[in-house]
């Protein structure tokens, strides 16, 4: 399922495709394999677009699985989130400007907890824990709702949303 043109990278998937919208499927010990090779591509496909972050169903495999990358100071630091769960929010909001590689070209102001604690586990299955704030707090979310399946316009207004996809959708009939 690679991209012709770029045998090394995964076709994004552009909304409204239906998998967008599905909750993924946790990871078991039987899929080992195809994680293993997903996360390479995925990191290539992130890379690529270019994007800080790419959740499975992004590239229509529904499973709970999201890469993550910063990039902080222009260095890797590469974030493989398998079975991720928010384990604790703050009460404190922040909100950023937005943009999604399942919807792009547009983007809008979300606001979310400002910082929160994710459990999850690594490419080589060991547990981990992360504490964010700030940009990764915003991205961790924004990729583990594209496992819940819902998109970051989900947290705009229902005014804004429509505005935003019809755009999307004009940009996608005139690329054609």
């Amino acid at each position: 399922m690679t991209d012709a043109a770029h045998p090394d990278t995964l076709p994004i998937l552009i909304a409204p495709q239906a998998i967008l919208k599905a909750r993924a499927r946790p990871i078991g010990a039987g899929d080992a394999d195809r994680v293993r090779d997903l996360v390479p591509l995925m990191f290539a496909t992130m890379y690529k677009a270019p994007g800080i972050g790419l959740a499975a169903p992004q590239v229509g495999v529904g499973l709970r699985l999201a890469v993550v990358d910063l990039m902080p100071g222009d260095k890797p630091a590469p974030i493989v989130l398998v079975n991720p769960e928010i384990t604790a929010v703050s009460a404190e909001l922040a909100t950023r400007e937005e943009g999604c590689l399942s919807i792009p070209g547009q983007y809008a102001e979300v606001t979310r907890p400002a910082r929160v604690k994710v459990r999850f586990h690594d490419a080589a299955g060991v547990r981990q824990e992360i504490e964010a704030d700030g940009l990764l707090a915003a991205c961790l979310q924004h990729e583990i709702d594209h496992l819940d399946g819902v998109l970051f316009v989900d947290h705009i207004s229902a005014l804004k949303r429509n505005m935003l996809m019809r755009k999307l959708a004009k940009a996608q009939r005139e690329a054609k």
